[in-house]
């Protein structure tokens, strides 16, 4: 998922992955979470998913230039 949205926005968005028990997952943007493995049935997000988070991030980046 980082490579993804590395790949889409480069260094515009910070990206960070902490490792947590139990093979927890989050992701979060400007301190608000988006994704959450364990709220999502436990699985990891398939590439519809990463792209959903992907326009969202893009978005919110969009929206941060503009201002």
């Amino acid at each position: 998922m980082a490579v993804e949205f590395w790949g889409a926005f480069g260094p515009a968005v910070s990206v960070s992955l902490t490792p947590a028990a139990q093979g927890r997952l989050e992701v979060y943007l400007d301190g608000q979470k988006i994704f959450d493995r364990k709220e999502e049935g436990g699985k990891y997000p398939g590439l519809d998913r990463v792209r959903e988070l992907k326009k969202l991030i893009k978005e919110r980046v969009e929206v941060a230039s503009a201002t």
